[in-house]
């Protein structure tokens, strides 16, 4: 793979250049041994066929490690550059020795910790850049990573039981799709040939299927890649634009069981995030604004904005403000009322947090143990209407005779 490199010389001299190598480990080494002072390295382009195309976004998992790494590190005394340098010998993947080698840039210009990691939005959230900051600032960084790395790890946590949960009827949805394709696309024109050779008329209930199925068997080629086609258009639309994700969580919030689970989470969310950044150190109304930001569910963003602009910021408790808000539930808004007169609102917010994270666990297996029968039910009504288009004539058939 090509890297770009510019670097400075001993005399002050900057120096660029391209190197084919297997990663920017590999690019440092040769700049040190040439004398050189690294100013920046980054990929010209991915080789076809490599993996670390496949591996260049910067997952969750990677910032877990990385807070939790910087959190012992600075427990145990290690100075931030060379606990730095030690993680970009350690990380193997390229977007993340990329950003840790502009840290280490920023960081030898003497300029904030937290800078690089705003640059990175759609890496790092507005929570988590404002928690280095806020460490930074207070001499706190150490704590403020062990809190990040807590609150991550339970991200992945709550992220990996819902995908777990959902190994088994995307299986089955498979599994159950590439059946009936394979008996509409297959089964079925041969069995209708065979009854339009012999001379036989099957019933209107038969001709409909025995239809569908030659339309499909006929024109597969032409409907398979638009189906795809469908699927990845939607999923852009409705996931990564913002017209489509109001549409999207709009529909989210009429669908019973789906509506509570997506509240819950971020009622986990809020919870968490609101609790990291007060222990922070952060003002409260920035809180609840960086806080709302980040929840990712537009009612309960409406309502933080309100307690921040419209009772926080006009001389109101967090608890009077909070009671005044019908957005979150009585529960939670009684348990911070309650925790402010006693001064352990980040505490009562961190039990919300394991509370709803419990609440997700049972939702999500509740959904699931709904979604499963509901598939096989809609599998059996497929594949018995297919046998009843072919049984149904093959009796009328037999009773001819």
């Amino acid at each position: 793979m090509k890297y770009h490199y510019v670097a400075s010389e001993p005399n002050g001299k900057v120096v660029e250049g391209e190197v084919d190598v297997q990663g920017p480990a590999e690019v440092l080494q040769i700049l040190s041994t040439q004398g050189l002072r690294p100013v920046s390295i980054k990929p010209v382009g991915f080789a076809l066929g490599s993996t670390e195309l496949f591996r260049s976004k910067v997952a969750l998992s990677d910032k877990v490690f990385l807070s939790k790494y910087l959190a012992l590190m600075l427990k145990v005394g290690t100075d931030l550059l060379k606990a730095i340098n030690i993680l970009i010998d350690d990380f193997d993947k390229p977007a993340m020795k990329r950003i840790l080698i502009e840290i280490r840039q920023s960081l030898e210009q003497g300029k904030p910790f937290y800078s690089t990691f705003a640059k990175y939005p759609k890496v790092f959230s507005q929570v988590f850049v404002s928690l280095v900051r806020a460490g930074e600032a207070s001499g706190n960084l150490e704590i403020v990573f062990g809190n990040l790395s807590t609150s991550l790890e339970k991200e992945q946590e709550i992220n990996n039981k819902i995908k777990s949960a959902l190994v088994y009827p995307m299986m089955l949805l498979s599994l159950s799709f590439l059946m009936v394709i394979f008996l509409v696309t297959f089964a079925l024109p041969k069995v209708s040939q065979m009854f339009q050779s012999g001379g036989f008329d099957p019933p209107t209930f038969s001709l409909i299927v025995f239809a569908v199925g030659n339309f499909i068997g006929t024109y597969i080629w032409i409907l398979a890649p638009l189906f795809v086609v469908s699927l990845v258009v939607a999923w852009y639309f409705f996931l990564k634009t913002l017209p489509g994700r109001k549409i999207f969580y709009r529909f989210i919030n009429f669908v019973p069981v789906i509506s509570t689970i997506v509240k819950k989470i971020a009622l986990q969310r809020f919870a968490r995030t609101l609790a990291s950044l007060m222990k922070s150190g952060l003002p409260i109304v920035q809180s609840l604004e960086i806080t709302a930001e980040t929840i990712g569910h537009e009612e309960l963003k409406q309502g933080l904005l309100r307690i921040s602009r419209e009772g926080v910021s006009k001389g109101l408790t967090i608890g009077e403000a909070f009671k005044r808000e019908p957005a979150f539930p009585k529960t939670v808004t009684n348990l911070i009322a309650v925790s402010e007169r006693a001064g352990h609102v980040e505490d009562v917010l961190d039990t919300l947090a394991e509370f709803y994270e419990s609440e997700i666990d049972v939702s999500v297996k509740t959904l699931i143990s709904f979604i499963e029968p509901t598939m096989l039910l809609v599998l059996g009504v497929a594949i018995g209407t297919i046998a009843l288009s072919i049984i149904i004539p093959i009796y009328q058939l037999v009773g001819q005779f």
